[in-house]
């Protein structure tokens, strides 16, 4: 029995050296298979938690931009209406002065100055922060995620206060040259228009829009600054303040405000070939953010306008009619005080219709996702 068993064997050798062959190679394929197959499993779930991680700092950070708008809002206020104080006008008719006409005129362009500027400013303050917030978000990210290892911090607390305290030349030399180029454009456009000339709501759009293109496009061989300007100095400016002396953090801040400086170029796509910018690729997203901000901050300031020109209370038969706003007139010594109260709605620490609107607009919470991307994925570790 045992010898025929043998013999069998011994015939069929090489099939079972064969088949213990294939055998144990498809054992130690399975097993190779098994480890791939949870190495893979394990770099898909680190992989998901680091983008949930990295999602949820997004939203936070997004959080915070909102808080940090709402929270500046009363000191741009307060900026524009100490440049553009119309409340020393009022006081003064109320002393019926022999040159009341004089100071209507006056009141007639520091008004509609000082809430074209509030549009314009709340506008550029919305979306700079959305910029510096993002990249900073974006280090910090970083910093959270590579620290462990030892590596120095890309924006350490001194770095992040000297970069964001570039907002103040929005609420000071920027807010002055804007207030003037405003003013401007006010007392060209609506200069000449008497203060007994009464106005639909329809008209007064359309002098709105009139200075927004000499605001915007200047007038004449005239060309003003692009818009980007007035939410930050130039670069040969900030340069040269610190040419001598430079810190390794100066030197970091440099880079953020030069950064911050491109995408800025890019906002304002009708004096964008002016810029060096090194972030063309992003000109498609960031081109429109700001022009759209604006059209929404001017649609909505006329809404607010066009609460004022509803037909009077008794007269059904301009009320039943879809467009009856475009029926009713004002005389523009009524529509003075109306634009003059618009700043306290535009540049309210309360959020209002006009605030909520920016902040809502999918432009800017698409603008805010791709700079904070840009910012916080891995290769920024390598510049």
């Amino acid at each position: 029995m045992l010898s025929s068993t043998w013999n069998f064997i011994k015939r069929h050798k090489r099939k079972f050296i064969f088949a213990g062959a294939f055998a144990g190679g498809v054992y130690l394929l399975g097993k190779y298979a098994q480890r791939k197959l949870q190495e893979m499993q394990e770099r898909e779930a680190a992989e998901y938690i680091a983008q949930a991680r990295r999602q949820f700092h997004f939203e936070s950070n997004q959080r915070t931009c909102n808080m940090t708008v709402l929270s500046m809002l009363p000191t741009l206020r307060e900026a524009i209406i100490h440049h553009l104080n119309s409340e020393s006008l009022t006081a003064l008719l109320k002393s019926k002065p022999a040159n009341k006409v004089e100071i209507w005129e006056d009141l007639k362009i520091i008004s509609f100055t000082r809430s074209t500027v509030a549009v314009y400013s709340t506008c550029m303050l919305v979306v700079l922060l959305r910029v510096q917030l993002n990249i900073i978000g974006g280090y910090l990210y970083l910093d959270n995620s590579v620290t462990k290892n030892g590596t120095l911090p890309l924006a350490p607390p001194e770095v992040q206060q000297q970069y964001l305290s570039s907002i103040q030349h929005l609420l000071g030399d920027g807010l002055i040259e804007l207030i003037t180029v405003v003013k401007k454009a006010v007392q060209e456009v609506l200069g000449p228009v008497s203060l007994k000339q009464t106005l639909s709501l329809q008209e007064l759009e359309q002098h709105v829009t009139q200075i927004r293109q000499l605001v915007e496009g200047g007038s004449g061989s005239s060309r003003h600054k692009a818009l980007s300007w007035y939410m930050m100095p130039d670069e040969e400016n900030t340069l040269a303040d610190q040419a001598s002396g430079l810190t390794e953090n100066d030197i970091t801040t440099i880079k953020l405000l030069n950064e911050t400086r491109d995408i800025l170029c890019l906002l304002w796509s009708p004096l964008a070939l002016d810029c060096n910018c090194s972030l063309s690729s992003f000109s498609p997203d960031f081109s429109t953010v700001l022009n759209t901000c604006l059209s929404r901050g001017f649609s909505r300031f006329l809404d607010n306008m066009a609460e004022f020109f509803r037909p009077p209370a008794g007269d059904s038969t301009l009320c039943s009619t879809p467009d009856s706003l475009s029926h009713v007139s004002l005389p523009l010594a009524k529509i003075i005080p109306i634009a003059n109260g618009q700043i306290h709605s535009i540049c309210s620490e309360v959020p209002t219709h006009f605030v909520q609107d920016l902040l809502m607009i999918d432009q800017v919470k698409e603008f805010a996702a791709n700079v904070y991307e840009t910012f916080s994925s891995p290769h920024e570790l390598q510049k």
